[in-house]
C-alpha cells in the first residue's frame, strides 16, 4: 500500500475554501514563519477517504476477528456503552465545573456515576472504599503500592521488600520499584502455584506486602490463598490483588473476603471498555477500611441532604494520582455495562470465560504441551516446545495464525514456560469462533510435523512479510524522506 505522499499529484485539490473576509494580521514575527511550503500531499477528497478507509481495514480489532490475547482480555465492547458515553449531558461537562461557585449542583449526574461506580466495584470485590483515579492497570498497581507505603509510614514500620511470584505480570516488580521497594521473586511449584515453602523462607519483618494475581497468569487459582494471606498479615504485611484476571472469579469469590487488603480492577478488561493501543484504560483501586485515609484526592462524598460533592480534606492522602477524577468516559462505560448485566449477568460472564478457556484447552491438549493440565480458569498456557524440536517456534505459529484471520495469542509469557503461548478466548466468543481457532492451531501443529520449513513464509497476507522484530525495535524509523518538501 502506497503512502499518501506517494499518491500526491501536483495541483490536485481536495477542498476549496472561500476567501476570508477577515484581513490578515501580521502577528507572527518573520523569523518564526516557514520559509518553504508545508509539503502536504495534494490529493482529492475521494482518494483521501479511500486511503484512510484502507488503512483502517489493515488494523486488527476484536470487532472484526478473534483476538485470544492471553492476559490482556481483548473482548468485545458493546456499542450501547459508547452511545451512553457520547451523551451531551456528559461530553459537554467541563472538568473544572465542580470547583466553580454553585458548580457542583450542575454536575450531580456525573458525580453520581462516580459515587455509584465506586460502590458497585466495592460490592464486586469485597472492598470498603475505592478510588477511580488511576488511568490504567499499571497505574492502579503503583497506586496500590503507594498506599502500602503510606500505611507503613503511618505505623512507623521500616519495611523495604515487596514479594512477587515469578509468574507475575512484569508491571508488578516495576510498580514496586517505582514506589521505592525491592521486589523479591517467589518461585512457582510444579503444579503452577506459588511455592509456599519458598515463600516461608522469604517472609521477614522487612516484608511490606505481597502482590498476587489470582488466578495467576497460568490460569490457575491458588487453593492456598487464605494461608498465604495469613502468613503475610502475621508480619504486618499487606496483600495486594492484581485484578487483571478478575474476569475468572466474577460472582464466585471476592478478593476482600479471602484476605486481600488492596485490589486494582482493569475496567478495560473485566468491564468491557476499550483496550489497546496504549489506552484508553482505567484501573480503579479498592481498599479495606484501614487504608481509607490514604486514598487519593478528591473523593466523591454525600451531603446529609443527599447531594454529592468533592472532598479534598484527607490530610494523610497520597495526593493526586491523575488530573481531575480519572478517565471519566471509560468509567461511564463500565457503569453502564454493570447496570446492563446486573449480578446474574456478571456471574454468567465469569462462568462463560472459564468454560471457553477450558474448551479450547481440551481441544489443543493432544497437539501441544499443556504444562499445567488441571482445570484452568479464564485463560491457560500451552507450549510449542514439541514443535520447537522441529524448528517451529511459538513466534512462527503466531505468524501462521495471522494468515488464518486470527490474532496471535500472547507468546513467550509467562517466562517460566518455554515456548509459551498464553490463550484467553474470553466469554464473548461463540463456539464457532473457538472451533475455528482450535482448527487453525491443530493445522499449525500438523504443518510443524509434515513441513516445518513452510513457517518461514508466514505471514503472507500482510503488507509486510516476515518482519525482523529485533531490527524494527532497535532501529525505529517512522520518517518519510522522499517527498520533495522533506
Amino acid at each position: 500500500m502506497k503512502l499518501i505522499f506517494e499518491k500526491s499529484v501536483k495541483g490536485r485539490k481536495g477542498v476549496q475554501l472561500p476567501a476570508s473576509e477577515v484581513p490578515a494580521q501580521a502577528f507572527c514575527p518573520d523569523h518564526l514563519k516557514r520559509q518553504t511550503a508545508l509539503g502536504l500531499p495534494e490529493i482529492s477528497e475521494l482518494e483521501t477517504v479511500r486511503h484512510y478507509t484502507a488503512l483502517s481495514q489493515l488494523n486488527y480489532s476484536v470487532d472484526t476477528r478473534l483476538y485470544p490475547l492471553g492476559s490482556c482480555t481483548m473482548k468485545y465492547n458493546p456499542k450501547f456503552t459508547e452511545t451512553a458515553a457520547m451523551d451531551p449531558g456528559f461530553t459537554q461537562l467541563h472538568p473544572l465545573l465542580p470547583q466553580l461557585p454553585q458548580g457542583e449542583h450542575l454536575c450531580q449526574g456525573a458525580l453520581q456515576i462516580l459515587y455509584e461506580t465506586e460502590r458497585f466495584l466495592g460490592e464486586i470485590t469485597g472492598m470498603d472504599h475505592f478510588t477511580l483515579q488511576p488511568m490504567a492497570g499499571a497505574h492502579g498497581e503503583l497506586t496500590g503500592v503507594m498506599l502500602i507505603a503510606a500505611y507503613h509510614r503511618a505505623q512507623g514500620n521500616d519495611k523495604t521488600i515487596i514479594l512477587i511470584p515469578d509468574s507475575a505480570h512484569g508491571t508488578n516488580p516495576a510498580s514496586a520499584a517505582i514506589a521505592g521497594y525491592t521486589a523479591v521473586p517467589v518461585p512457582t511449584h510444579a503444579r503452577g502455584g506459588m511455592d509456599l515453602e519458598q515463600l516461608k523462607k522469604k517472609i521477614t519483618p522487612q516484608v511490606a506486602g505481597l502482590m498476587l494475581t489470582c488466578p495467576n497468569t497460568l490460569g490457575i487459582f491458588n487453593p492456598q490463598i487464605r494461608q498465604i494471606c495469613e502468613m503475610i498479615h502475621a508480619v504486618d504485611g499487606l496483600m495486594y490483588y492484581d485484578g487483571a484476571n478478575l474476569n475468572a472469579i466474577l460472582g464466585q469469590c471476592r478478593p476482600g473476603d479471602i484476605g486481600f487488603d488492596i485490589v486494582h480492577v482493569n475496567l478495560h478488561k473485566t468491564f468491557a471498555t476499550p483496550h489497546g493501543g496504549g489506552g484508553p484504560g482505567s484501573g480503579p483501586v479498592g481498599v479495606k477500611q484501614i487504608l481509607e485515609p490514604y486514598l487519593p484526592i478528591s473523593r466523591v462524598r454525600k451531603n446529609p441532604d443527599g447531594t454529592l460533592f468533592l472532598d479534598y480534606d484527607y490530610p494523610e492522602s497520597i495526593g493526586y494520582l491523575a488530573s481531575f477524577y480519572g478517565n471519566f468516559s471509560v468509567i461511564l462505560k463500565a457503569y453502564a455495562y454493570i447496570l446492563l448485566l446486573g449480578k446474574e449477568g456478571l456471574i454468567e460472564t465469569g462462568k462463560h470465560a472459564v468454560l471457553n478457556a477450558n474448551y479450547v484447552m481440551q481441544g489443543l491438549k493432544d497437539d501441544y504441551e499443556i504444562p499445567f493440565a488441571q482445570q484452568c480458569m479464564h485463560e491457560f498456557v500451552c507450549s510449542a516446545a514439541r514443535q520447537a524440536q522441529a524448528g517451529v517456534h511459538a513466534q512462527d505459529i503466531a505468524k501462521f495464525l495471522i494468515d488464518q484471520g486470527i490474532h496471535p495469542p500472547t507468546v513467550y509469557f509467562p517466562l517460566i514456560v518455554p515456548e509459551a503461548m498464553m490463550i484467553e478466548p474470553t466469554e464473548t466468543e461463540a463456539k464457532e469462533s473457538l472451533d475455528h481457532f482450535i482448527s487453525a492451531m491443530k493445522r499449525a501443529a500438523q504443518l510443524a510435523r509434515e513441513n516445518p520449513g513452510c513457517f518461514k513464509d508466514y505471514p503472507q497476507t500482510t503488507p509486510v512479510h516476515r518482519p525482523d522484530e529485533v531490527k524494527a525495535a532497535r532501529e525505529i524509523n517512522t520518517n518519510y524522506f522522499t517527498h520533495p518538501s522533506a
